[in-house]
């Protein structure tokens, strides 16, 4: 049997509503077909009356663009999608969803929540005046993690359990913080992200370190195996310093980990951080000289992110290229040149969670200039692992817009059709509730934007932002 994953307008088709439906055949076409006998209602969307594709619907099996008539095994993943031909896109109208985004920036925490689709309002701000570097919630536990770092008395991490909850009631973690033994100072906490394991979470900071706490977020420990790596003391800083500022676990394997580091590439694991190899294969830096290049070691990653389906399926924004790894971070493809983006260089990147071959991207001018290439503000997207990029830009301004969005500040909620969210250093923040296909300003006016992070509300929640419950993300 197959199991194949519906959109949200074909679980209203199906008794019970569920994403998954199992179905076999020979091929695509004939489970299928199958899948239309078990539940009728299903005739005519997917398939037309001839057996051909809809024209505006694709198939993937795992991770390639199928046909009706590609082979179909047991065991084999089937994702129908809307394709991204046709017309033009509706205007962007107001969901029954509500959902809230925490956004970073260099003057506080804006908790802000509203409809998805439509305008969002401050529910809060906290630690003003304060750059708040980056701010999330621990699906897990429910917990919001805020890196505060404070102009006079550096970073520190907070936690609450409501974002909009008043500044004495987040309560300060005890770390991350580098022991006296390794003659180090924390700069700035970058990124936290939950584990794999039940109360892990891990943060990359500047100076480029990794942190594991055991304790849900409470205290931290420096994870020794890459602060030792032996290579460490040639490592080189990018413009915004030596910094880890992308984790990714590997769902249901806590021992593997693989981490970016600007500029010094890729690192992964296999033994919960004993030991370490560099992941760099494949991977070009251009702002080296050629001759130079294969001594090099100095690898500006901007963004690194895991497929949660497939995760030996890594997408990176480096500096100056877009690239993909099939290998779990050892080796990289470039699917960044001659691909249709008017720029690789750029630094925020988001994923589809249920589709491991579709990827978004922001695009800038490289290398000084760091704006929107030809004053127009576009999305482009990729259905097919970067084999083609289309842009996606209904809604956005397209006329004398000069925007810089920093590689924390683009997210998603996990809705199906998927929500997007990005903010500027202008301070404005843009939002999708439609995978991108159209887009609104959700707010505007916010100091410069940090990060990015983005989740639907439960029911109560849901309520006072002014929209029907919906799950949580």
């Amino acid at each position: 049997m197959a199991t194949f994953y519906l959109p949200a307008t074909l679980r209203a088709l199906v008794a019970g509503g569920g994403d998954q439906l199992e179905a076999a055949g020979a091929t695509v076409g004939e489970a299928l077909r199958q899948l239309e006998r078990q539940h009728p209602r299903l005739a005519g969307w997917v398939l037309d009356e001839r057996g051909g594709l809809r024209r505006h619907v694709s198939l993937f099996v795992n991770d390639s663009l199928a046909a009706p008539e590609s082979p179909l095994a047991p065991g084999d993943q089937v994702h129908i999608v809307p394709a991204i031909s046709g017309g033009a896109p509706a205007a962007p109208a107001a969901s029954t969803d509500a959902v809230e985004v925490l956004a970073g920036t260099k003057k506080g925490l804006f908790v802000l929540r509203g409809p998805r689709g439509g305008r969002l309002a401050i529910a809060a701000r906290r630690f003003a005046g304060q750059p708040v570097e980056y701010a999330v919630r621990d699906p897990r536990s429910g917990l919001c993690f805020a890196a505060v770092t404070h102009g006079h008395f550096g970073p520190h991490l907070f936690s609450s359990g409501d974002a909009a909850a008043p500044e004495d009631r987040w309560e300060q973690a005890a770390g991350p913080a580098f022991p006296p033994d390794a003659d180090a100072t924390l700069e700035r906490i970058w990124v936290v992200e939950p584990g794999s394991e039940d109360g892990v979470l891990w943060a990359g900071v500047a100076p480029a370190a990794l942190f594991r706490s055991a304790d849900g977020g409470r205290s931290w420990e420096l994870v020794r195996g890459l602060w030792e790596e032996p290579s460490r003391p040639r490592w080189q800083p990018g413009f915004g310093g030596l910094c880890l500022h992308s984790i990714c676990p590997w769902p249901g394997e806590p021992a593997k980990l693989a981490v970016g580091i600007s500029s010094a590439g890729v690192w992964v694991t296999e033994d919960a951080g004993a030991s370490w190899r560099r992941g760099t294969d494949g991977l070009v830096a251009r702002y080296v000289p050629e001759e130079a290049r294969a001594a090099n070691i100095s690898f500006c990653v901007h963004k690194l992110l895991r497929a949660e389906r497939q995760p030996t399926t890594l997408y990176m924004q480096f500096h100056g290229g877009v690239y993909r790894s099939d290998d779990a971070g050892l080796t990289w493809n470039d699917i960044g040149t001659g691909k249709g983006l008017p720029s690789d260089f750029g630094f925020p990147l988001a994923l589809d969670p249920r589709d491991p071959a579709r990827a978004f991207v922001i695009p800038l001018v490289a290398d000084v200039d760091r704006v929107t290439p030809e004053g127009r503000l576009r999305v482009y997207e990729t259905f097919d692992r970067g084999g083609s990029w289309q842009p996606l830009a209904a809604g956005l301004p397209q006329q004398d817009c000069y925007l810089t969005i920093l590689r924390q500040a683009f997210s998603q909620d996990g809705g199906d059709p998927l929500g997007l969210y990005f903010g500027a250093e202008s301070g404005d923040l843009y939002a999708s509730a439609d995978g991108g296909r159209s887009w609104s300003a959700a707010i505007t006016g916010l100091p410069p934007i940090l990060s990015v992070r983005a989740h639907r509300l439960d029911g109560r929640a849901a309520e006072e932002a002014g929209a029907a419950p919906a799950p949580l993300a």
